[in-house]
């Protein structure tokens, strides 16, 4: 079976500082913080958001300090894959990216999504302040009543606290690994169908 998962180089500590942007210029905008499966699908996704200008793969929402890839797949860090999003907020506000999240995966699946199972697959959308996670109770209140989802949604409402970015072959790895087997058969055509399904959140075609 197909999953989200390959050797790693070595087993070492993550060696990349925390909480840090990847560049200065990516300190203007805004950062948000989401969980929904395997983190080469969800950092495809965001990017393709207009008013998205960097998305980082990595880690959150666990206790384990500086958690590498190989610590990840045991499934006992309390950590899940996760995206660092950095949008400009003149273009794309929070509520937008949360809406690209819930139409992104399936958010009634416990430690699931597609083919990988395990905590570090759990739904997760993290917020920075209380406006944050006001906006992501209230839309998870409307996904209900309108029952736009056959289950109950078990997503984890989470303050974000820390976010560890992943080791370097994790970054980009959908568009630098096109004929990867799981790119192939699941990344690129879970992309797609977001495409299909929320066209008008899409950067203009270049």
């Amino acid at each position: 079976m197909l999953s989200c998962h390959i050797a790693p180089p070595k087993m070492i500590d993550n060696p990349t500082p925390v909480g840090l942007p990847n560049s200065i210029e990516l300190q203007e905008y805004k950062t948000a913080y989401f969980a929904s499966g395997c983190f080469w699908c969800v950092e495809a996704i965001y990017e393709s958001v207009y008013g998205v200008e960097e998305v980082i793969s990595g880690y959150a929402g666990g206790t384990t300090v500086n958690p590498n890839y190989q610590q990840i797949g045991t499934g006992r860090t309390g950590h899940a894959e996760t995206v660092e999003v950095y949008y400009d907020p003149s273009k794309v506000d929070f509520k937008t990216l949360l809406a690209v999240f819930f139409n992104s995966h399936d958010p009634t699946t416990k430690n699931r999504q597609g083919p990988d199972s395990g905590t570090q697959y759990r739904s997760i959308a993290f917020y920075n302040d209380d406006s944050e996670r006001k906006i992501i109770e209230n839309y998870i209140a409307e996904l209900t009543r309108d029952q736009v989802f056959d289950k109950p949604i078990v997503t984890e409402i989470k303050p974000h606290t820390i976010f560890y970015k992943a080791e370097e072959y994790h970054q980009d790895f959908e568009k630098l690994n096109p004929l990867h087997p799981y790119v192939r058969q699941i990344s690129i055509p879970r992309l797609n169908r977001f495409k299909a399904k929320s066209p008008e959140v899409l950067k203009e075609s270049k």
